[in-house]
């Protein structure tokens, strides 16, 4: 017998006594909800595997029990396929502002997430490098007949340009979803949530995306990668964290792409939210060029 989203979370099995539940709202691939019980409050979160965003729960889940051990994630309670339930946390979720306003912090905890969270996760190591994402992503919307698949060659073309901009830095684990909303803060610290692409990468795409995504400008960011790395940035660092702006854009706006092909989620419109990122990636491209121009072939 089918089974609603509301009724499979209330016949969960890790429940203490009675539920009273209420839909959460912002995000923009998974369904969550908050639920509280007779031990306390928590938050159910659905998805399934998505392969054409190269999401796995498994390895979500298994990230998010390592986050945890490892002191930057809320408890992982209960998971099952296609549903996880994680402690609640009294905390802000961060905006745009909050996340420019404490660069200096975020730029610490990345630091320690990047080295730290080798210990802890395991499995097969999943490696996050954006480049290979966008033209993956690529494939599935020529394949899929996608509306933006006129722009496919010059969007390939630019993510061969701001790979060679890439300065070498060592691998360490990422995020690689540095969303505003995924940076929770209690007051005393800041936690990290949605962990469906964190795998190895350089801290390159991490620095960049909280930038990105919070509308960084140079002042900021300098801030950002000082604190990350402890000295100020040189010229080498500063043009591949730029370039990998850009990248992560493109990324963002290629994958709301595929998104308008494979999923719905409730009051999304992905393609607005395609149009929105590509303004991004235009301005910061005209401010990238301006600055260093065009990377070498």
């Amino acid at each position: 017998m089918y089974k609603t989203n509301e009724q499979r979370l209330r016949s969960l099995p890790c429940w203490k006594g009675g539920v009273a539940i209420e839909p959460l709202r912002g995000g923009i691939s998974n369904e969550s909800w908050l639920v509280t019980d007779g031990a306390g409050r928590h938050v159910v979160r659905f998805g399934k595997d998505y392969p054409f965003h190269h999401v796995l729960r498994e390895r979500e889940i298994m990230t998010a029990r390592a986050a945890h051990a490892a002191g930057f994630a809320p408890e992982l309670q209960y998971a099952e396929p296609g549903i996880m339930v994680s402690a609640f946390i009294e905390a802000k979720t961060y905006g745009p502002n909050d996340v420019r306003a404490n660069a200096e912090r975020i730029g610490r905890l990345m630091r320690d997430f990047h080295q730290t969270m080798p210990r802890y996760v395991s499995g097969p190591g999943f490696m996050f490098w954006v480049f290979h994402v966008i033209r993956d992503y690529a494939r599935t919307l020529d394949r899929g007949g996608s509306r933006m698949a006129p722009e496919l060659p010059s969007y390939l073309a630019l993510a061969d340009e701001l790979e060679r901009a890439q300065a070498p830095l060592p691998i360490v684990f990422g995020h690689n979803d540095l969303l505003p909303a995924n940076f929770l803060d209690d007051g005393d610290r800041i936690w990290l949530i949605d962990f469906e692409y964190a795998g190895f990468n350089t801290a390159m795409f991490d620095l960049a995306g909280a930038a990105s995504n919070a509308g960084m400008n140079d002042e900021e960011a300098r801030r950002l990668l000082t604190a990350y790395f402890g000295h100020e940035p040189g010229v080498d660092i500063l043009r591949s964290h730029a370039a990998m702006q850009c990248a992560s854009l493109l990324r963002e706006a290629m994958w709301s792409m595929v998104s308008e092909l494979h999923l719905r989620a409730p009051g999304v419109d992905y393609v607005a939210y395609t149009g929105e990122n590509l303004a991004k990636l235009g301005a910061a491209l005209d401010q990238y060029r301006t600055i260093y121009g065009k990377s070498p072939s």
